[in-house]
């Protein structure tokens, strides 16, 4: 078998393993020991895997941000923050319709910009939005789609793991993929409270407003200063951290660093820090690392082997001769990576795919900046989309029972549209991305 077909069956059999359930970190070490000895070079495999390691993972200077950023995140949500904000906002905003799911959005929008990951976004405001939208006989579809779609910024908006992780394997830095990233995420964001606007204005039974008595339990300017007390510290720290990789002060690594430190500060003027905290916090921190480190490993390991292969070459060389032209040729990458989303990790994702598709986007002359952010744009409807949709599960683990897989399912459908709508305008107007990082950089 020519070194071109065996990385094709390499390509499938990891896609395969991992359907059957097998998990990623294995599927993808043992199937790039086991294609590299098949291509010849069994005794070069181990030197392989060991210089991957040290080389590709133990040396990476921007990899450390990722368990610093992570533990920065849970502080944060573990502070007490949210509950406060929530209870604020809500009362502020419970006189529109529909008020508390804009609420669920905007908070979701803020704590995504301190988290780095959707499990943390999504099960925080979570445990305080739903049920208080269930209280309020908030229609349940829509509710559940709310938090599964807000919890989704946490993975798009700085800062990002998956911008983390994207920028070492495209080749991109990731201050420009910090800086493109926040309007689409705004823009998404914005899509979804307009969506939840619109939806209550026509059916006000989705969403009903909070009464006069209860938003006068609490004078306006305690909520308002609530808000700011409760809204400002974390917004600061994080504006700060991002700030200075920005613009070039600290490297993603030096801005976590400070950003972890930060975090405890302000959990400790909340008087929120203590054992079980920095406990939490931590057991979170190594859970995240340890996976997304074990999977980077394997990752490494077979692109190692499916380069040698020279199997991004052909496959690229596949694509680009498919006669769709320019654009047929973005859609159908978009496609793809589209349904990767629904059935496995959006990690496994960025490791197989994107050094296929990155050299081919170069090749129709598409700024690699814009197509990084489309590929992650795209990436966070992976998220909502069935079977494998994590958000789903989330919000499943933390809801009551008389909220159904059901009832999930139905409120994410029209998420996922306006993810898609959000998509296609990041798609027509490239300014959306391009403009902030030309400014800025």
């Amino acid at each position: 078998m020519s070194p071109e077909h065996l990385a094709v069956t390499m390509f499938v059999g990891v896609l395969v393993a991992v359907l059957i359930g097998i998990p990623l970190f294995l599927a993808l070490g043992v199937l790039g020991l086991i294609f590299g000895i098949l291509g010849g070079w069994a005794p070069m495999v181990y030197d392989q895997f060991i210089s991957r390691i040290y080389g590709g993972v133990m040396a990476n200077e921007v990899l450390p941000a990722v368990p610093l950023f992570i533990f920065m995140g849970a502080v944060l949500t573990q502070s007490g923050a949210a509950e406060k904000l929530f209870n604020a906002m809500y009362r502020v905003l419970g006189g529109i319709r529909g008020g508390l799911a804009i609420c669920t959005i905007l908070l979701c929008t803020l704590f995504a910009a301190t988290a780095g990951v959707v499990g943390a976004t999504e099960t925080t405001v979570g445990l305080m939005a739903l049920p208080a939208m269930l209280k309020r006989k908030y229609n349940v579809p829509l509710a559940c789609g709310v938090i599964c779609a807000g919890g989704t910024l946490g993975i798009l908006i700085p800062p990002s793991v998956m911008l983390l992780l994207y920028g070492p394997i495209a080749g991109l830095s990731v201050a420009k993929l910090f800086i493109a990233a926040i309007i689409p995420g705004f823009i998404l964001s914005g899509l979804y409270m307009l969506y939840v606007f619109i939806l209550c204005l026509v059916k006000p039974e989705y969403g009903p407003a909070l009464s006069k008595e209860e938003r006068a339990e609490v004078p306006l300017l305690k909520l308002l200063g609530e808000i700011t007390l409760y809204m400002i510290p974390p917004l600061f720290l994080v504006f700060s951290v991002l700030g200075s990789i920005l613009f070039g002060v600290a490297s993603p690594t030096e801005a976590a660093a400070v950003g972890a430190f930060g975090a405890v500060i302000v959990a400790i003027g909340y008087r929120r820090f203590n054992r079980h905290v920095l406990y939490d916090s931590a057991i979170q921190t190594l859970s995240i690392t340890t996976m997304i480190l074990f999977i980077t490993v394997g990752a490494f390991m077979f692109s190692g082997v499916f380069m040698a292969l020279n199997g991004a070459k052909y496959i690229g060389g596949l694509v680009i001769a498919l006669p769709l032209g320019k654009w047929g040729l973005l859609f159908t990458m978009m496609f793809v990576i589209f349904i990767l989303g629904a059935f496995i990790d959006w990690i496994a994702i960025l490791f197989i795919a994107i050094p296929i598709f990155t050299p081919i986007a170069a090749t129709l002359g598409f700024d690699p900046l814009w197509f990084a952010m489309l590929v992650c744009v795209n990436l966070q409807m992976s998220f909502l989309t069935p079977p494998f949709a994590y958000s789903m599960f989330y919000l499943k683990g933390i809801a009551p029972p008389e909220v159904t897989m059901g009832d999930i399912y139905r409120g994410v459908v029209p998420f996922i549209g306006l993810q898609i709508i959000g998509l296609t305008l990041c798609v027509v107007f490239p300014q959306t991305i391009l403009w902030l990082p030309r400014i800025m950089m």
